[in-house]
């Protein structure tokens, strides 16, 4: 290895890109898009204006956050080859295998697939935006055997969503609470997926490409599958009565309590401050106190063992409990997380193209030198 090069596992202490669409500092719990402290966006702003946000540095005014949500919701539609693919895949299907393979088929039915033009980028990345609520909710409906539902182009994408998929309106509260969900998961610095993103798009691929290489990363459950896991935690527990012995044998062996702790925060995350807030309100518009009271306990019991230590509830923790009050199969969930990671992941690209460079780093060689070659008839 040449004397400038050294090695860094997970490349943890390695700047691999510059950005400005989000920052954050773990220390002090501090995630901002664009400047804009993520709490201040998720009380006030929508997901539509934040994803202008993201992709043009700065907050629309009122004429161009209409403009804007006109043209990305026109795009939501799904082509009806689309809707074909969909209707051949089978019912039991995993939704992030599904999810995946239908944000790659979405290239075949996209003339611009392979115009690498800033503009073209951008309407693809609007049709990515706009369709994958779709994607979601037409192979869910599928797998379950109902009809499948089009897209509503004068809804916001957070409401049609829960439309689409649960074939009913959804409340305010209920469109609300996926929507700030939405905003919190919209971008997040330079995590697995977005890395995977950017590798991707740099070496001047398309965008449909870079998009399944980012879903295909969210799935692990490293990453984008820790929300299932504290549902499944929930689940596991069953009553708030069983929460204190529950927890009791979790500490006592020293196992891994899902949605606790991150790789980056050291402090309480800050997407979860006003998210634990939502939790409990929609918990209780919809009869799912059960599952937030659970929560709160055990966020109690840790707050005494570990919080100490730096570990504290990370977004996934509210979010779970927020999902599942809002009928969301556990299943779904990452699903979810993809569909507000779509606004970062194609802002990254668009960011990685101006000013574009081959991101192709070193490996370390660990192997054996000299090997002779054996023939065959002497092995």
């Amino acid at each position: 290895m040449p004397a400038a090069l050294h090695f860094d596992k997970g490349l943890a202490n390695t700047i691999a890109a510059e950005t400005s669409l989000s920052f954050i500092d773990g220390e002090k719990g501090v995630l901002e898009y664009v400047g804009i402290d993520i709490d201040s966006l998720a009380r006030q702003s929508t997901f539509e204006e934040t994803t202008f946000l993201l992709w043009r540095r700065r907050l629309p005014t009122s004429g161009e956050l209409s403009a804007f949500e006109r043209e990305l919701h026109a795009h939501a539609p799904l082509p009806h080859g689309m809707l074909d693919l969909v209707r051949l895949f089978p019912r039991s299907a995993p939704p992030m295998h599904a999810l995946r393979t239908l944000v790659s088929a979405l290239a075949l039915f996209d003339a611009e697939a392979d115009d690498s033009s800033p503009a073209a980028n951008e309407r693809k990345s609007m049709r990515l935006i706009a369709r994958t609520p779709g994607l979601i909710a037409a192979f869910d409906r599928h797998r379950k055997g109902k009809p499948i539902l089009e897209a509503d182009p004068s809804a916001g994408l957070a409401r049609d969503f829960l439309r689409m998929l649960n074939g009913a309106e959804p409340t305010a509260a209920m469109a609300q609470a996926l929507d700030v969900c939405l905003i919190l998961h919209a971008d997040h610095g330079l995590n697995a997926s977005t890395f995977g993103a950017r590798v991707t798009i740099a070496t001047l691929s398309d965008m449909y490409s870079a998009m399944a290489t980012a879903v295909g990363t969210l799935k692990g459950p490293l990453h984008g599958g820790a929300n299932e896991g504290v549902m499944q935690m929930l689940e596991e527990i069953g009553s708030i009565d069983a929460v204190d012995g529950y927890m009791r044998e979790k500490l006592a062996n020293k196992d891994k309590v899902m949605g606790f702790g991150h790789r980056v925060y050291k402090a309480y995350d800050p997407r979860a401050t006003y998210l634990k807030t939502f939790a409990e309100k929609i918990a209780r518009d919809t009869g799912n106190e059960r599952l937030f009271e659970m929560s709160k306990r055990i966020e109690s019991i840790m707050h005494e063992a570990v919080a100490a230590k730096g570990i504290y509830p990370n977004v996934d923790f509210y979010s779970a409990t927020t999902y599942a009050s809002l009928g969301l199969d556990l299943d779904l969930f990452t699903c979810i997380f993809a569909m507000s990671r779509m606004a970062g992941w194609t802002g990254h690209c668009i960011e990685q193209l101006d000013g574009n460079r081959l991101i192709r780093p070193h490996a370390e060689y660990t192997g054996p030198h000299g090997v002779a070659y054996t023939t065959i008839d002497r092995r």
